[in-house]
């Protein structure tokens, strides 16, 4: 299937003279930089209406402009998973995600995902790009997402995204007693020898993380985090190199904790995931402009986790 992209966007002015493929990235983050790549070089993708080179430098401030008809290369099947719908209207898709479920199809991750349970709910977002999929949770981070369900709701979220006009705000368990509120301002990239994660690079791009302690425990931390920016794996990253891992964090946990009482220690024994959820969304309506509001009840797993981390404070 085809339809047509009409698209502009203004280089940031910051953006230290780099090539105009990687600024198209950050402009058009919904496209490969290899489609946008293609585009630049058959003349879909113009700066200031000219045609450019990828490797051409920008300076900043100047107009990206798309024009083209993309053929959906879509891989993903519709399959009928069943969705935790918190909102929906004829543009839009809020959900809850469950844990355990991977948001777009990979490596070993063809079928089983939201993109294949999108496609069946949603049957035109096969129109879309990612099937209207405009940010992501981890595999085994729980909570809300939206997904657009037109090409003009799928702009809008995904400008506002980049705006920062779209809030984000998790909940976590972290091991150790964190101080009770700070920013962390460290820039994140891939990680320079094991490619499948990410880490704190001087290279990286810039991410800070906000965060709050709700409740201490012993030895372990409940915290609210709220987000500048969005980069892949941010909050595992930024609390894994404070030195509080996230609880359960498959990858991004250094340290080996071991003072934990018995009951605590057998609980952790089955969970395997890191103790991350999405909990509240906000952001307007890309048609009425109306501020939507939404919030996601902590899951079962890690309510019983705060739940023996209380009882323990309390009888040690």
């Amino acid at each position: 299937m085809e339809h047509n992209i009409n698209l502009f966007a203004y280089a940031p002015c910051n953006i230290n003279r780099q090539r105009l493929d990687q600024i198209a990235r950050d402009c058009f983050p919904e496209y490969s930089r290899s489609l946008l790549q293609q585009w630049i070089i058959a003349g879909n993708l113009v700066v200031d209406g000219k045609i450019r080179k990828p490797k051409d430098v920008l300076i900043g401030g100047e107009k990206l402009s798309i024009t083209a008809t993309l053929t959906d290369t879509t891989v993903a099947v519709a399959e009928d998973i069943s969705l935790a719908i918190v909102y929906e209207d004829e543009h839009l898709l809020v959900i809850n995600k469950p844990a355990g479920l991977v948001v777009h199809p990979g490596a070993g991750n063809h079928s089983g995902t939201l993109m294949n349970a999108i496609l069946h709910h949603c049957p035109n977002s096969i129109k879309i790009p990612r099937a209207g999929i405009v940010h992501r949770l981890d595999k085994d981070t729980t909570g809300l997402l939206v997904i657009a369900k037109t090409l003009k709701a799928h702009y809008y979220l995904v400008e506002s995204i980049k705006n920062r006009q779209v809030c984000r705000e998790y909940e976590a368990i972290i091991y150790g007693n964190i101080p009770s509120s700070g920013d962390i301002q460290q820039p994140i990239g891939r990680h320079p020898k094991n490619r499948t994660k990410m880490a704190v690079v001087e290279s990286g791009k810039p991410a800070t993380t906000h965060y709050k302690v709700i409740k201490y425990y012993n030895n372990y931390s409940y915290i609210g985090l709220k987000l500048d920016s969005g980069r892949t794996h941010q909050i595992r990253v930024h609390l894994e190199y404070q030195g509080y891992p996230i609880v359960g964090d498959p990858t991004y946990n250094r340290k080996k904790f071991t003072n934990n009482s018995p009951r605590i220690t057998a609980f952790l024994s089955d969970f395997n995931r890191q103790a991350l959820h999405a909990k509240k969304l906000a952001f307007k309506h890309p048609i009425s402009d109306q501020p939507l509001q939404f919030y996601a009840e902590l899951p079962t797993d890690f309510k019983q986790l705060l739940a023996i981390l209380e009882a323990e404070k309390l009888n040690p």
